[in-house]
């Protein structure tokens, strides 16, 4: 039996339910991004001290917390992109809805009530945890790089542009390509592909998501290198990542690249 179902209770009921389960998602989301905020605040309100008795561990620990509230910021903007594509109820309510046939006893079947969940994805703790997982990984082999640039290249009273120029060179042409595909195949790796989801990880994504490391890191890089002091650097670049992470992020959890949203 087909309704039409304009105003009728069916439908406000269904639309209730369905408005429920959406509010559910982003709101677990929130609570993840909250811990995750108070967790860096204390770090960073201790973090001189930390770095001194600890700066490997210390900026490993920062690292791992900012590319989770990356990671988070991207899940929950993922989430309610699919909320806004969600038909609306305007829509519902002119198509009209399917009402359930009664038996002989009368009783009816109350499936009609739940709503199909075709509402925005869950928040996915193992995405999370591979995001954390690669900072935790990568933290310590920024900290030598870095350390690595700043003896190689020295800034001193007569030289100041130049030293800055040369680190931002070999950061971009070595360690920003190097960095960005052990990111694209520890992803690809721990998300269960193999060979050939590698290889297609990197024929779909990885050189437009390059192309956009260049538009984006070489002049926050000249910055970091010319006013920041060392033991802020990676700090910096994770924090003013956090944007560069999302669009990993993003891109990593998508077939197509998205260098517009840079």
């Amino acid at each position: 039996m087909r309704l039409d179902a304009s105003g009728s209770p069916a439908t406000i009921i269904q639309a209730s339910l369905t408005d429920i389960w959406y509010l559910q998602q982003p709101l677990l989301h929130a609570i993840v991004l909250l811990i995750e905020m108070i967790v860096i605040s204390r770090l960073a309100a201790k973090f001189n001290s930390y770095y001194g008795d600890r700066p490997v561990l210390t900026i490993t620990i920062t690292n791992v917390m900012l590319g989770g509230i990356a990671d988070t910021i991207a899940q929950t903007l993922t989430a309610i992109r699919s909320r806004q594509k969600r038909p609306l109820l305007g829509n519902a309510i002119s198509d009209g809805i399917e009402m359930p046939d009664y038996d002989e006893k009368g009783a009816y079947n109350a499936q009609f009530l739940s709503p199909k969940r075709h509402g925005p994805p869950s928040f996915d703790f193992e995405r999370l945890t591979r995001f954390m997982s690669y900072g935790f990984i990568i933290s310590p082999v920024q900290f030598h790089w870095f350390s690595f640039l700043t003896r190689t290249f020295p800034i001193t009273k007569r030289s100041t542009t130049i030293p800055v120029f040369q680190r931002m060179a070999f950061d971009q042409f070595i360690f920003a390509p190097l960095g960005l595909a052990c990111f694209f195949t520890f992803m690809t790796v721990t998300e269960g592909g193999g060979r050939r989801a590698v290889a297609r990880k990197f024929q779909d994504v990885y050189l437009p998501a390059l192309k956009a490391n260049y538009m984006v890191w070489p002049a926050v890089q000249f910055l970091n290198f010319r006013v920041v002091p060392l033991p802020y650097q990676i700090p910096f670049v994770s924090t003013v990542g956090i944007a560069w992470t999302i669009y990993l992020s993003l891109t990593n959890s998508s077939d197509e690249p998205l260098v517009s949203n840079v």
